[in-house]
């Protein structure tokens, strides 16, 4: 049986973006993140995101840019990603419910296991951050 261990898509994208942000935007952000990171498109294994943005169409055209899938997380699967999380933000708290949603979008997506091999990085409207599967 294949495991996520033996697959070459060892990494999953994680992103926020605000509502309405261009989708250029955050494609630009997550290709720099990939460059900063040293990862090339074909090892991620998803995008990954808060469920309040699964419909998003800059999220939806960002994960068709890299033929991925976009997979989203409630706010309570996020929160328990916060212990792991590398910048972890009250203001985001505030607005969303949860302390971080690229970190912690790519966390739980990558299990528990999982390193942080980007940490948050952002763009005027968005973020991301890329986690290895652990």
């Amino acid at each position: 049986m294949t495991t996520y261990a033996d697959s070459p898509r060892r990494y999953v994208l994680g992103l926020g973006c605000e509502r309405g942000t261009d989708w250029n935007d955050v494609r630009q952000l997550a290709e720099r993140a990939l460059q900063e990171a040293g990862i090339e498109a074909g090892q991620l294994l998803a995008v990954v995101s808060i469920d309040t943005r699964m419909n998003e169409p800059a999220m939806l055209e960002v994960a068709t840019h890299f033929r991925l899938p976009l997979r989203c997380f409630n706010v309570a699967a996020l929160e328990r990603e916060t212990p792991r999380l590398k910048n972890p933000s009250d203001l985001v708290f505030a607005r969303v419910g949860c302390h971080g949603v690229a970190e912690a979008a790519a966390l739980a997506a990558a299990g528990p296991d999982a390193a942080l091999v980007l940490p948050k990085i952002k763009s005027s409207f968005a973020t991301a951050a890329i986690a290895r599967i652990g």
